[in-house]
C-alpha cells in the first residue's frame, strides 16, 4: 500500500475508517461517506482501483487457491479437491486450509497482485462422474460436502474474530454440474432438490461464519441465469448476519445479454445482477471500464439508483476491513509459511488418507523383503500431473520415483506402455531436433490462459531418419506424442510444431493430436486449433482454422500432409515384457486432468482408455500378481479388472507427495483409509441424462440409485478389522433448545495392525409417505485404532436436519411421525449395526387447497416438464412444449366441503396450435379442461376460470395434465 499512503489518512488521528478501536460497521460507513460515486462504480468491478487521496490501495477479488494457491507460480501443491473429499477429514481439510492461508499470505508479502479474496472451494456437488469438473468437488453427498467445505474455509479465514488471514468464497451457485453448453444451458430444479440436496452444500459453511460469499455458476435454474438468482436473497443471505460478497465468474455479466440473451441490453443485465445481490463483476479481465460505463448508463436510464451500488459496495468494503486492510501495520509483521517442513508433511498426509483400497485378495501390503523386483507401468507410473487450478511444484514425487528411493534402482522396472511410434511423408520422416531445452522460470499470471507457448526452439521437421515417438492414446481418439527428451510436441503461436512442453495444459491444450485415415494414411489433427499439420519450408506447421477461444492464430492456409504410421512396439508387449520378469506389478492407469474431462468439457463415457485397459490386461497375463492403480480425477467403469485383478486402489493426483504417499499405503507403512466420496457405477448406461438434475425422479446418486454399483459411496478397504459394536440412538432436547438426535456407536480395532476406520452413520425412512433416499450420510468420523484398541464415539445431529424433508405441500422442513432407522457402518452399503427410533406427532396435514391453491412448481412427482422462470426477478413455473405431454401429481389435496370451481393462471407465448391444462382425481374422473389462449409472450400470464361439473371433496390426489406449448404458474379452488 506504501505508493497510495497519505500522511493524513494512515498516521494518529485517524480517520474513523483506519481506527481499528471501532466496529467494522461504523469505520465501512465512514468510509462510504467519503468516497465519491465515481469511486464507488470503480470497485464494483474485480481489479478495484486506488483512490490515492484517501490512502486506498488496489484491491482484487479472486485468488485460485483450490487445493493451494493456484497460477501465481511456484506454491505446495496439494491433492486434488475430490482426493481430499475421499479423505473424509474435516480436520485435515482445516490444516490444509491453513496451510493455504499462510501461503497466500507469506506469497502476497513479496507479491501484490496475490490476492487475499480466495475463490475456494467448490461445493458442488458430484451427481454425475462424468461432469468435467469432477475433479474439483469434494462428494455427491451435500453433508460430506459442507463438512470438509466448513473444515476448510474455517482454516482459509483463521481463528481471529476480528481478523481473517484470507477470505474464502464458495464455487459456484447453484446446481452446476455440466460443462456442455453450460452458459446456455438450464437446470431443472424441483424444490425438493433445490432444498435437501443443491442448497444444503452451501449451508453448512455460510452458517459456521467461515465464508466471506459465493461465485455464481455460468448455467440457469429453472431457466434462469445464476447471476441474477433470486435465492441469494431468499435463501443465502438468510443464513447468516454477516455481509456476504457475491462475486461473479468470468465473464458470465456478459453472458446475460451475449450468449443468454436474458436481457437486451448490458444496462439493463448489471442493474438486474447487483439487485439480485451481485457485487463484484469479473468480466473483461483487468479492464473495468466496460463494465463501470455499463453501470453508470443503469443510473442514468433510472434502473438502480446509487443505494444499490452503496449495498454492493459496503459489502466488498466490509469484506476489506475483515482482512485488515485499513488497520495499521501489525508490530512486528504477520509471520506466515511457504514451503515449510509442516507444510510438506501435511501434503504427504494428505496424498497418504486420500489413497482409496477398492479390492484386496491378499496382495497387499507388499513388503521391502518380499516385493522382490516391482515393475511399475503405465502412463502414469513416472508422472506427477497438474490440473488448471495448482500451483507450479516446488517439489514432486512420481509413484516410480518412491519406488527406486525405497527399493533401490536395480529393483524397480519403469515402462511407460505408450507405443513407440515413427511417422513419416510421401518422402521423409517426421524428425524432432535433438535440442537442450532452457527451463523457463514460471512467474505465474492472473489467468494462464494468456500465458505464450514456447517460440525460441526449432520447429519438427522431416529427414532421412526418424524419431522415435511415444504415443498415448487418452481414449476418443485423442493422442499425445512425446520426443525422446520427454517433451510433447505442441503448437505455440506462430503455428509450428515443436518438442517444447513438460505436460499437456493450457485453457486451450496446444498438446492433443487426432489422427485421421485419409486413403492409405492418416491426416494429423491439431485439436487446439482444428487445424491440420502441413508441411511448411521451416518444418511441421498447423494449417487454418485457428485461433478460437485461446488458440494459435494460424492465418496461411496449406495441404494437409498425409502420415504414415509405423509402430515400433506396442505398449501393451513392453508391458508384458516387464511383467514376467518382475515379482510385482504395478500398473498406474488414469488420466491427464487436462485431457478428456476438465473444465469447459465433459466426458462422455466411464471406460478406461482402450490403449491403458490392453496394459493392465497384458501386463496381468504375464503376472498373475498385478495390481492396477488408478490415479485419476473422476470414476471408471472398470468391473472387468475388478473381477480379474487381485488388487485394484484409487487415488486422485495427489499433488507433490503423490508418489511417497501411495508407497507408503502400498507397503504398508499407512494402512489404506480413503473412502470413495462418489458412486462408482458399473457402466455409464446406468446414468441419467447428464442435464437431468432431478436425482429423485432419475434415482442418481446413492441416495436413490436402486441398482448394484460397481463401488458404493463411502467404500474403502483397510490392512486392518474393525468390529462394530452396540449402537444407540436418541432424541434429546439441545443446549440451544432445539431437538437433536445422540447416537452411541462402539468400535474396536480387532485385525493385526494400527488404522484409521471411517465410522459412517446414515438415516434410513423406511415406508415414508414420499420419495426419502434409501439411507442418507448425517454423520461420520474418520478415527485411528491401535491394535486391540476400542473407541466409543457419540454423534450428535439436529433431529430436522436428520429426519426432515422439504414438504412441498406447505414449503417447509418437516419430520413425519414413523420409525426411522440409524445405521452405523463402513459405507453406504455395507451396514454393521442399526437403530430405530420412533417419531410420535399428528398425521401430516394434507394440503390446503382452498385456502392457498396450488403452486404448480410443488409437484409431487412429474414428467414431460421443465422448470422454467416465473418471472426475471423470482418464481419458478412449470413448462410444457408442442410436442410433449407433461403431467403434474400432487398428492394429498384436501377440497374441504367440495370445489366448485377452478382458476388457471398460464402463460402462452405461441399464437399458433392449443394448448390446455387438464385436472382429474386419482380415480380417473375429469374435473375440467382450461383451454389456455395465446397471451403475447412468456411471462405475461393470464388467469381462466372454470367450472367444476363434479366438485371434488375431501382428500385426492390431483393429476394435471398440460397439452401444449404454456407455462403452468399456479392453480386456484374455490367452494
Amino acid at each position: 500500500m506504501s505508493g497510495c499512503q497519505a500522511s493524513d489518512v494512515t498516521t494518529p488521528p485517524f480517520p474513523a475508517f483506519r481506527d481499528p478501536r471501532l466496529p467494522i460497521g461504523k469505520r465501512v460507513a465512514d468510509l462510504l461517506t467519503r468516497l465519491t460515486l465515481d469511486e464507488r462504480i470503480a470497485m464494483l468491478h474485480q481489479f478495484a482501483p486506488a483512490v490515492e487521496r484517501l490512502g486506498l490501495a488496489p484491491f482484487r477479488t479472486g485468488q485460485e487457491a483450490l487445493h493451494g494457491v493456484a497460477w501465481m507460480g511456484p506454491a505446495t501443491v496439494f491433492p486434488q479437491a475430490v482426493g481430499l473429499g475421499a479423505t473424509w477429514h474435516p480436520e485435515l481439510l482445516r490444516r490444509i486450509g491453513e496451510a493455504v492461508a499462510d501461503e497466500v499470505r507469506a506469497m502476497r508479502a513479496h507479491d501484490e497482485r496475490i490476492g487475499l479474496n480466495v475463490w475456494a472451494p467448490v461445493v458442488n456437488l458430484l451427481r454425475d462422474p462424468r461432469w468435467g469438473r469432477n475433479e474439483e468437488g469434494y462428494a455427491e453427498d451435500p453433508y460430506l460436502t459442507s463438512a470438509l467445505a466448513t473444515a476448510y474455509t474455517r482454516g482459509l479465514r483463521g481463528d481471529d474474530p476480528d481478523r481473517w488471514r484470507t477470505a474464502p468464497v464458495l464455487k459456484h451457485w447453484l446446481a452446476h454440474n455440466n460443462e456442455t453448453r453450460r452458459d446456455t444451458t438450464s437446470s431443472s430444479v424441483r424444490p425438493r432438490v433445490l432444498h435437501e440436496y443443491d442448497l444444503a452444500a452451501f449451508r453448512g459453511a455460510v452458517r459456521a461464519g467461515a465464508v466471506a460469499g459465493v461465485m455464481p455458476a455460468y448455467n440457469l435454474v429453472n431457466g434462469r441465469p445464476n447471476h441474477v438468482s433470486p435465492y441469494l436473497r431468499e435463501q443465502l443471505r438468510t443464513w447468516t448476519e454477516q455481509e456476504l460478497v457475491v462475486c461473479s465468474d468470468a465473464g458470465a455479466p456478459s453472458n446475460l445479454v451475449d450468449s443468454q440473451h436474458y436481457f437486451d441490453t448490458h444496462e439493463e443485465a448489471v442493474a438486474a445482477a447487483l439487485l439480485a445481490g451481485v457485487d463484484s463483476f469479473t468480466d473483461h479481465d483487468q479492464d473495468a471500464s466496460k463494465t463501470v460505463e455499463r453501470v453508470r448508463g443503469a443510473l442514468r436510464r433510472g434502473l438502480i439508483d446509487a443505494s444499490v451500488v452503496d449495498a454492493a459496495v459496503r459489502r466488498l468494503l466490509t469484506m476489506r476491513f475483515a482482512l485488515g486492510e485499513f488497520d495499521p501495520p501489525a508490530e512486528p509483521a504477520e509471520a506466515a509459511g511457504f514451503d515449510t517442513p509442516a507444510h510438506r508433511a501435511l501434503v504427504l498426509e494428505a496424498a497418504e488418507q486420500a489413497v482409496v483400497l477398492l479390492k484386496n485378495d491378499g496382495l497387499l501390503p507388499l513388503s521391502d523383503a518380499t516385493a522382490g523386483t516391482v515393475a511399475v507401468v503405465g502412463p502414469l507410473a513416472d508422472a506427477c500431473r497438474l490440473d488448471w487450478y495448482s500451483g507450479s511444484l516446488i517439489r514432486r514425487s512420481t509413484p516410480r520415483e518412491a519406488l527406486v528411493e525405497r527399493l533401490g534402482a536395480e529393483r524397480v522396472v519403469f515402462v511407460e506402455g505408450t507405443d513407440t511410434v515413427r511417422l513419416r511423408t510421401a518422402a521423409e520422416w517426421v524428425r524432432v531436433p535433438d535440442t537442450a531445452v532452457e527451463e523457463r522460470a514460471q512467474e505465474g499470471s492472473f489467468n494462464p490462459a494468456h500465458t505464450a507457448g514456447r517460440t525460441d526452439l526449432p520447429p519438427v521437421t522431416l529427414g532421412p531418419a526418424p524419431t522415435d515417438l511415444a504415443l498415448a492414446d487418452w481414449g476418443g481418439g485423442v493422442l499425445t506424442l512425446c520426443a525422446p527428451s520427454g517433451r510433447y510436441l505442441t503448437v505455440a503461436e506462430d503455428g509450428f510444431v515443436r518438442a517444447a512442453a513438460e505436460q499437456p495444459e493450457g485453457w486451450v491444450v496446444q498438446e492433443t493430436f487426432t489422427l485421421e485415415r485419409h486413403g492409405e494414411g492418416h491426416l494429423l489433427r491439431h485439436r487446439g486449433t482444428g487445424g491440420y499439420v502441413c508441411v511448411a519450408a521451416e518444418g511441421l506447421k498447423v494449417a487454418a482454422p485457428g485461433g478460437s477461444d485461446g488458440a494459435p492464430e494460424v492465418a496461411e492456409t496449406a495441404e494437409p500432409a498425409v502420415f504414415t504410421l509405423e509402430v515400433v512396439e506396442r505398449g501393451e508387449d513392453a508391458v508384458a515384457r516387464a511383467a514376467a520378469g518382475a515379482t510385482t506389478v504395478l500398473v498406474l492407469a488414469g488420466n491427464d486432468p487436462h485431457i478428456n474431462g476438465r473444465e469447459t468439457e465433459d466426458r462422455t463415457t466411464l471406460a478406461l482408455p482402450a490403449q491403458q485397459e490392453r496394459l493392465w490386461r497384458a501386463a496381468h497375463a504375464a503376472n498373475p500378481r498385478t495390481a492396477l492403480v488408478l490415479v485419476s480425477s473422476y470414476p471408471y467403469a472398470v468391473g472387468e479388472a475388478a473381477d480379474a485383478l487381485p488388487a485394484l486402489l484409487w487415488t486422485a493426483h495427489g499433488g507433490q507427495a503423490a508418489g511417497t504417499g501411495l508407497a507408503r499405503v502400498l507397503f504398508g507403512d499407512v494402512s489404506p483409509a480413503g473412502r470413495l466420496p462418489q458412486t462408482w457405477y458399473a457402466a455409464e448406461e446406468e446414468l441419467p441424462d447428464l442435464l437431468d438434475y432431478d436425482i429423485i425422479a432419475s434415482r442418481a446418486t446413492y441416495l436413490y440409485f436402486d441398482g448394484a454399483p460397481l463401488f458404493p459411496f463411502g467404500h474403502g478397504l483397510s490392512y486392518t478389522r474393525f468390529d462394530y459394536g452396540d449402537l444407540s440412538v436418541q432424541r434429546i432436547e439441545s443446549e440451544a433448545g432445539a431437538d437433536a438426535l445422540t447416537v452411541e456407536c462402539e468400535i474396536t480395532n480387532v485385525g493385526p495392525c494400527d488404522g484409521d476406520e471411517v465410522v459412517q452413520i446414515y438415516l434410513g425412512a423406511p415406508g415414508a409417505r414420499v420419495p426419502r433416499p434409501h439411507r442418507r450420510l448425517i454423520a461420520h468420523r474418520r478415527v485411528h485404532l491401535r491394535q486391540g484398541e476400542t473407541a466409543r464415539l457419540f454423534f450428535t445431529v439436529p433431529a430436522e436436519e436428520a429426519l426432515g424433508f422439504w414438504d412441498v405441500a406447505h414449503g417447509r422442513w418437516a419430520v413425519d411421525p414413523g420409525t426411522y432407522e440409524i445405521h452405523a457402518g463402513a459405507s453406504s452399503a455395507d451396514i454393521r449395526r442399526t437403530a430405530t427410533i420412533t417419531v410420535d406427532g399428528p398425521p401430516p396435514a394434507p394440503r390446503p387447497v382452498l385456502e392457498r391453491g396450488l403452486t404448480a412448481a410443488d409437484f409431487d412427482s412429474a414428467d414431460g416438464i421443465t422448470l422454467v422462470d416465473l418471472t426475471k426477478v423470482r418464481g419458478d413455473a412449470v413448462a410444457c412444449g408442442d410436442d410433449t405431454v407433461g403431467r403434474l401429481l400432487f398428492r394429498g389435496c384436501d377440497f374441504g366441503a367440495g370445489a366448485r370451481t377452478v382458476t388457471v393462471e398460464a402463460a402462452r407465448a405461441e399464437t399458433t396450435g392449443a394448448a390446455a391444462v387438464e385436472l382429474h382425481v386419482s380415480d380417473g374422473t375429469t374435473l375440467a379442461t382450461v383451454a389456455i389462449p395465446p397471451t403475447g409472450g412468456p411471462y405475461r400470464y393470464t388467469t381462466v376460470g372454470a367450472d367444476l361439473p363434479t366438485p371434488p371433496s375431501g382428500v385426492h390426489d390431483l393429476h394435471i395434465t398440460l397439452r401444449g406449448a404454456l407455462r403452468l404458474a399456479r392453480l386456484g379452488f374455490s367452494g
